[in-house]
């Protein structure tokens, strides 16, 4: 969705580098993401504190939450189109609000396990 918003025609060549720098940090969030996916999917006993903590599975979780971060504040005080920001603003926030639940849920697991 934010790739095609930075498509758009017509756009001030600030607000399109704010898109694309957003694109970017989402790009980091997926992959960051993704990793600790991975290494949740082998937490076993023993080894459950160093997966959490030293693999640092919270770390990068933690990273998805500042890269959205720095996705919104690239639109401050920019001229975007109130549609576009609405748009954009709404999904990224939502993003964010799913991160952070994701993140109390690992961090509430760690706590039980430990």
């Amino acid at each position: 969705m934010v790739v095609n918003i930075s498509k758009s025609q017509g756009m001030n060549p600030k607000v399109v580098a704010s898109m694309k720098d957003c694109v970017e940090e989402l790009s980091d969030s997926v992959y960051e993401l993704n990793k600790s996916i991975r290494e949740m999917n082998n937490v076993k006993g023993s080894n459950f504190q160093l997966m959490i903590n030293d693999i640092n599975i919270q770390t990068w979780v933690s990273a998805v939450l500042t890269d959205e971060t720095s996705c919104t504040d690239g639109f401050q005080g920019k001229a975007i189109n109130g549609n576009v920001k609405t748009l954009a603003m709404g999904r990224i926030v939502n993003v964010a609000q799913l991160t952070s639940n994701a993140l109390a849920l690992i961090n509430r697991y760690a706590c039980l396990q430990g």
